[in-house]
């Protein structure tokens, strides 16, 4: 039986709008909160999470193997400000972290940036966004398990073993099959299918021990500690420090891990708030540190043109070569711990897009068993596992960033507009400073993607003609948003506003 409309024609889906309203029509933020309240059609998570493992996903997502080499390029072009460039690009990270904040807290569902696009610019966009998402994440992934091979190899020299390169090394690289990468991605897909209160805990564990490897360092290079190391402060002038902050950005990149979870976490409007800030607090105060502890251990000329800068500074200080096998050992587990967030977050982003129809249905079903999408995460693990194991990514994982940049800009776009147009929607945390902090976020975004080379740009416009073949082949044509009629589109669109006039108690009993 069709739905009633306000005009007395058939609903939207009996006929079909022109295309420009297909590409703006937005999905209603009630139908978004109650899908995460009930799930629909078997698409229902478990909450499980406090702000704990909220913080930890978002730290493990982000705290990774490029501090370990990142000091190497940027040192040379700050000099000693190093630490500068470090507290800048924390800054720069921070003007689009607190519009995740803001938006997490007010649509705390599992599609993160997809789902915020979705209700504020439409289905088009959204859709922009979450294939961006799907390019980020998926290669992204990859590409930080291929170095599993090398660390793996580093811990073993210590022991005097090695791996041939036919097993830790991929076609074109002169190996056949990366087995530490393929090795690495399958058991996080595991304990992914497994649950995720498992893979949060776990997560969790290896963050503490990567956190405390780098706090050892800080330690060990305070004992050579030279005050001297840092005069002159900018050699380079302030554009040397500005250029630096532009390189270590992207070290920062992950901290909208934890928005992914917003239909796992037991109080997410209060939680989701604090998990993205605590962890840019957490990320940007150890980045720093590490960057002091290293500039004053060593003069600022010394890293130009050293590779892994903080091992060699540990091997130097102590006069134990063993020190190498802390560092290898650390870059295992957070390669292990980006794998586990970062496929985490690619499953329930393509969760929230299949639960709108826009992707295959396979994507969204969760297990009662386990409470967690069990075929869409075994196809990504499957499909993730080959591609680090097969393929040489090389410089295609540097194209991951504009996706991630675009994915920033839109959400600083979307507390813009919702401020705007939905300024009686309670919101549990507030962007400071608005609008300029969210518009100064954007053209952050807008600027670091502009300085990105030609051949990123390329990647980056083939894979959304096919993002865009693939929307126009399937997505338009099954969006559940089109199914709705007029009448429950607005009963929909004006849902979340009455519930949300008042604060909700938390809903702990789901977990």
């Amino acid at each position: 039986m069709t739905a009633p409309t306000l005009t007395g024609r058939p609903p939207a889906a009996a006929r079909r709008p022109g295309l420009a309203a297909q590409l703006l029509r937005r999905k209603p933020i009630g139908q978004m909160v109650s899908e995460a309240d009930n799930g629909h059609g078997g698409t229902k998570l478990v909450r499980s999470f406090g702000v704990l493992q909220l913080t930890m996903i978002s730290v493990g997502a982000t705290l990774g193997t490029g501090i370990l080499v990142i000091l190497g390029e940027s040192v040379p072009l700050a000099g000693p400000a190093i630490w500068i460039s470090f507290a800048i690009a924390g800054l720069a990270a921070l003007l689009s972290a607190v519009s995740y904040a803001e938006m997490a807290g007010l649509v705390p569902v599992a599609g993160s940036s997809y789902s915020y696009t979705y209700a504020t610019m439409g289905e088009g966009m959204a859709w922009i966004c979450g294939w961006c998402l799907v390019l980020e994440y998926a290669v992204s992934v990859a590409a930080v398990a291929v170095g599993a091979g090398q660390y793996v190899n580093e811990t073993l020299a210590v022991f005097g073993q090695v791996l041939p390169d036919a097993v830790s090394q991929p076609p074109g690289d002169g190996g056949i099959m990366n087995i530490p990468a393929i090795v690495i991605v399958v058991l996080a897909t595991i304990l992914l299918v497994r649950g995720a209160r498992e893979s949060a805990w776990i997560n969790t564990a290896i963050v503490v021990v990567k956190v405390a490897i780098l706090l050892f360092f800080c330690a060990v290079a305070f004992t050579a500690f030279n005050a001297g190391n840092f005069e002159p402060l900018l050699p380079m002038g302030a554009a040397g420090v500005s250029a630096a902050a532009s390189t270590v950005f992207f070290s920062y990149i992950g901290f909208d891990a934890a928005s992914t979870a917003g239909e796992e976490a037991r109080n997410p409007k209060r939680d989701l708030p604090r998990a993205i800030m605590l962890s840019m607090v957490i990320v940007t105060t150890i980045y720093v540190l590490v960057a002091v502890a290293a500039i004053g251990a060593r003069p600022w000329g010394w890293f130009d043109g050293t590779e892994a800068a903080l091992v060699k500074i540990l091997e130097e200080t102590t006069g134990q070569p063993w020190i190498a096998l802390v560092f290898a050992v650390g870059a295992v587990l957070a390669i292990a711990s980006i794998v586990l967030t970062v496929l985490y977050g690619q499953t329930r982003i393509l969760l929230s897009m299949s639960r709108d129809g826009l992707i295959p249905r396979v994507f969204g079903r969760v297990s009662t068993r386990t409470g967690t999408p069990v075929a869409g995460t075994l196809i990504v693990g499957i499909l993730v596992a080959l591609t680090a194991g097969l393929v040489p990514l090389g410089d295609l994982a540097d194209a991951t960033s504009i996706g991630t940049l675009f994915a920033f800009a839109l959400v600083n776009v979307a507390v813009i507009y919702l401020r705007r147009n939905r300024p009686e929607l309670k919101r549990t945390f507030r962007v400071p400073l608005f609008p300029l902090t969210p518009i100064l976020g954007a053209l952050m975004c807008a600027y670091l993607m502009a300085n990105l080379g030609a051949d990123t740009w390329a990647v980056f416009g083939i894979w959304m003609l096919v993002g865009l073949a693939a929307y126009f082949g399937y997505g338009r044509k099954h969006s559940r948003v089109a199914a709705l009629g007029h009448e429950e589109y607005r009963e929909l669109s004006g849902r979340h506003a009455s519930t949300l006039s008042t604060p909700e108690p938390t809903k702990a009993d789901l977990s």
